[in-house]
């Protein structure tokens, strides 16, 4: 057996004749524990995917097994005196391995089509090229450190693809290592695994020391991130290289294997995995996977051995590949058409045997006859072939689908003006000229990214902090505007940046999640939120800005009454006064009981079901009104008479999607609502300005 949940080389391969001489215990020809222990690591993951909705730290493990694999086929071919061949190598790998994806990809895109609601496909479309070019885990990175990104209300079916990603660049890198190694060797004159020792120690070193780092200080990037699990492989490498001269007694190797195996499994359930890795906490699933290596085979009845080497459960490690491709799509698909949060006991366990049965259907009928192919074999055009014909299958429909959603909603973009007038609708006068056919704008594949667009300016993100700092194009403009305070505030860049672009101003945007302006941690503000608004505030103060823009009251979240107006805030806002900065707050927008596409999805057409009751969002009277007099510089904005009538704030308003989740509101929207906000910005500042049109 040669292929499991990573791309192995031949496990256990005997190396020819060759310098420098290793101990005998290394002549194994084949391993069948460490295939059963690929496949108990499979197992793993997937049971604590299926019903606990936590991480096991099995691909820790696979990280490990596949560079223990991979390194011993190397080693003794560089030991052996025999050529990497890498080229030949690379190739031969990428046949084996892009079949299964192929099938993987073309399965959940299917799926998606079926069962998934449109909003999601953009992001599905993404990930699935970033799933068979391998940079999903740097795709995934990117999503963790945006808090403007889309924010899924379920796992991406394709989210699993991230080790696969990075053990496809480090199948790349690691060879590349190796032969740099033999020309260190061969210039030196040192033996080829003293290099390979040194080489492999270092990145273990550089790499634990970094992915510890990293990890303190953005861990939902370092989950993801290559640099943090370099030590993982590194470690798999060091083990290969040095197991021959671990000479342990077979009463030491039995504990070491029963050790190893019990904190194997118990590694889950003692460490919130998500939450800590891949710093030191890594270290528990591999030296327990290590420990279980070196144990090996002791020839014992009751070594730990014996039970990863039971038949089944070696045979399971034939199909582990597909069923880590498999088992992930099928649970996500299945949440969501269900509609549960959890699979549960009885369609968990269906979701498990059927991920099995297809596993290694898929293993035998697909995989195995492209592996052992001895016609794709003979010549290496004929394995680019089988390659160009994987990705091919994969890109074209894909690319197919996406031209056609980007088609549809160029097309509905095209009669927004006509069908789709948001904000406009509630003018008074306002004809409705609308075609009563005609698409909710934005469409729901398009919404996810419907955020405010700093075209040619520059934006930062920090994912850990939910931070998000823009600037637009305009570096010294008549003006300077700062946006300061919490998402919604982010919100207001779209009106802000339209007038910044007609008028030649400047936009600084300096807005973090969960964030509004303010210190009092009574109110639900955080301690890193008062801490980032301390420090935002000087800055501020420091720039000097023109006028700061920021959201005034909060709408009901923790407390009882519908609207807050947190004295903190006024502080801040005498504190910019005092500096002699004008300030423009806009009351808050309105928060929905529930998450409004999915609502619409549904309950389509039932727009106030899926919006709220204003007197659940607002006071009667503006809560501004008692405080307005203490801030002679502040002047204050109320659009809510666009989100509300006098009862209910419904989801969609003049065929105009409102809000893209369950409380910020949707680019699309504001820009309907951009003409009407200038005025009365204008009016609030007394500028001179170049006016968007009325619709």
């Amino acid at each position: 057996m040669t292929h499991g949940i990573t791309l192995p080389p031949q496990a256990g391969q005997r190396a020819a004749d060759g310098p420098p001489p290793v101990p005998q215990n290394t002549e194994r020809k084949y391993l069948p524990e460490v295939q059963g222990l690929r496949a108990l690591a499979v197992l793993m993951v997937v049971a604590y995917h299926v019903w606990f909705g936590r991480i096991s730290g099995g691909v820790d493990i696979f990280l490990l097994i596949s560079a223990f694999l991979l390194t011993g086929q190397f080693t003794r071919k560089l030991e052996a005196g025999r050529a990497l061949e890498l080229l030949k190598y690379w190739v031969h790998l990428f046949k084996r391995l892009l079949p299964m994806i192929t099938v993987t990809l073309l399965a959940t895109l299917g799926a998606t089509r079926l069962f998934l609601p449109e909003l999601r496909w953009e992001g599905i479309f993404s990930q699935s090229w970033a799933s068979l070019f391998y940079y999903q885990n740097w795709f995934l990175a990117g999503e963790s450190v945006d808090y403007y990104a889309a924010q899924h209300s379920v796992a991406s079916p394709l989210q699993h693809f991230w080790s696969l990603s990075i053990q496809g660049q480090i199948f790349i890198l690691w060879p590349l290592l190796f032969a740099f190694a033999a020309l260190v060797a061969r210039v030196a004159r040192l033996r080829i695994r003293t290099v390979l020792i040194a080489l492999f120690g270092s990145l273990f070193a550089v790499s634990f020391t970094f992915s510890v780092i990293t990890t303190a200080n953005n861990q939902a990037f370092a989950y993801f991130d290559t640099r943090t699990r370099l030590w993982e492989f590194a470690l798999g490498s060091l083990l290969a290289l040095l197991l021959p001269y671990l000479k342990f007694g077979r009463g030491l190797r039995i504990v070491l294997g029963w050790l190893g195996l019990v904190a194997m499994l118990a590694c889950g359930i003692v460490l919130q995995v998500d939450q800590q890795f891949p710093g030191y906490m890594a270290l528990w699933p591999t030296l327990a996977a290590a420990a279980i290596i070196v144990a090996g085979f002791t020839g014992s009845r009751i070594g730990a051995d014996r039970l990863l080497s039971w038949q089944p459960l070696v045979k399971l490690g034939d199909s582990s590949y597909a069923l880590y491709l498999f088992h992930w799509p099928v649970l996500v698909v299945y949440l969501v058409a269900s509609g549960n949060e959890q699979a549960g006991l009885v369609p968990g366990l269906l979701i498990v045997l059927g991920s099995v049965a297809a596993a290694a259907i898929a293993t035998k009928y697909i995989d195995t006859p492209i592996r052992r192919s001895p016609w794709i074999e003979v010549k290496r055009r004929r394995a680019l072939g089988v390659i160009l014909v994987c990705v091919t299958l994969v890109a074209v429909p894909l690319a197919g689908w996406q031209t056609q959603v980007k088609n549809a909603n160029e097309a509905a973009m095209t009669l927004a003006a006509q069908n789709s007038p948001g904000a406009a609708s509630l003018l008074p006068g306002y004809v409705d000229g609308a075609d009563p056919r005609a698409p909710l704008m934005p469409t729901q594949a398009s919404l996810p990214d419907d955020w405010p667009v700093f075209v040619g300016g520059k934006c930062r993100s920090d994912g850990k902090e939910l931070l998000n700092i823009c600037r637009n194009s305009i570096e010294d403009g008549d003006k300077h505007v700062v946006v300061l305070g919490s998402s919604h505030a982010h919100v207001l860049n779209t009106p802000i940046l339209d007038m910044a672009e007609r008028n030649h101003w400047s936009v600084t945007s300096i807005t973090k999640g969960y964030c509004p302006l303010g210190d009092d941690l009574e109110t639900g503000i955080s301690e890193s939120c008062a801490d980032f608004n301390r420090d935002t505030m000087a800055e501020v103060l420091a720039m000097a800005p023109d006028l700061v823009v920021t959201t005034s009251t909060r709408t009901n979240v923790l407390w009882e009454e519908p609207e807050l107006l947190d004295d903190s805030w006024l502080n801040a806002m005498v504190t910019l006064n005092s500096a002699g900065i004008d300030v423009v707050a806009v009351r808050d927008t309105p928060r929905i009981p529930q998450k409004v596409p999915e609502c619409l999805v549904e309950t389509p057409g039932n727009y106030l079901a899926c919006g709220a009751k204003r007197i659940d969002l607002y006071s009667e009277v503006p809560p501004t009104d008692e405080i307005a007099w203490m801030l002679p510089r502040t002047t204050f904005l109320d659009f809510t008479d666009y989100f509300c009538d006098d009862t209910n704030c419904p989801a969609v308003i003049g065929n105009v999607i409102v809000y893209k989740d369950d409380n910020h509101v949707t680019r699309s929207y504001m820009n309907t609502l951009t003409p009407m906000f200038e005025r009365e910005f204008q009016d609030a500042t007394g500028w001179d300005m170049l006016l968007a049109p009325m619709r």
